[in-house]
């Protein structure tokens, strides 16, 4: 009689434990390997800075090694931590962002729709320059023991953000009205 329902108990365990762990909600942070860029074109020169000065963090459902799930992406930029090649520019870059009253730049995530195994549509809000917008962005994503990887861009022009298109040298040099925002977000 001990037999059938030690093997039942072992049964009821066994799959309890496969389903526990075999999906998991966790909590993720934004580590070194994360890397922002923007770039854009100028009359004398295409452009582009960089920022390694981060911090984020998010929330992902991942079963059998997969991602289910985009929950929650919550990511702070230093708006005085992206740079180019050139000080004038970052000068005129900070000028641009109104660094003296918005010291950073974020990205909160409202909704995340799968598209397919590695690509996910993100629907969030981008706070540049004081101006808050949703936008639209698709991710490639890439799941691993340690981390979690979304990869992409997004167009977006100065006066989506409120923001002047800069010039340098009394108007003879003028930058583009288009951006491209870069990112590749490693959590773990």
């Amino acid at each position: 009689m001990k037999s059938p329902k030690i093997k039942l108990l072992f049964s009821t365990l066994l799959f309890f434990g496969i389903i526990f762990s075999s999906s998991a909600q966790k909590n993720f942070t934004l580590d070194a390997k994360t890397n922002f860029s923007v770039s854009g074109t100028s009359t004398m020169h295409d452009w582009e800075m960089k920022s390694d000065s981060k911090t984020g963090t998010a929330n992902f459902t991942i079963t059998d090694s997969r991602l289910t799930s985009i929950n929650s992406i919550d990511i702070t930029l230093p708006a005085e931590s992206i740079k180019s090649e050139k000080t004038s520019m970052d000068k005129v870059a900070y000028k641009t962002l109104k660094t003296d009253k918005f010291k950073n730049i974020k990205y909160v995530l409202k909704s995340a729709e799968k598209i397919n195994e590695t690509t996910w549509e993100l629907t969030g809000t981008y706070t540049i320059a004081g101006v808050s917008k949703v936008l639209k962005t698709q991710v490639k994503t890439s799941v691993t023991k340690e981390a979690v990887t979304l990869q992409g861009s997004n167009k977006i022009t100065f006066t989506d953000f409120g923001m002047k298109s800069p010039t340098a040298l009394l108007g003879t040099i003028k930058t583009g009205e288009n951006l491209t925002i870069k990112f590749n977000l490693n959590f773990n």
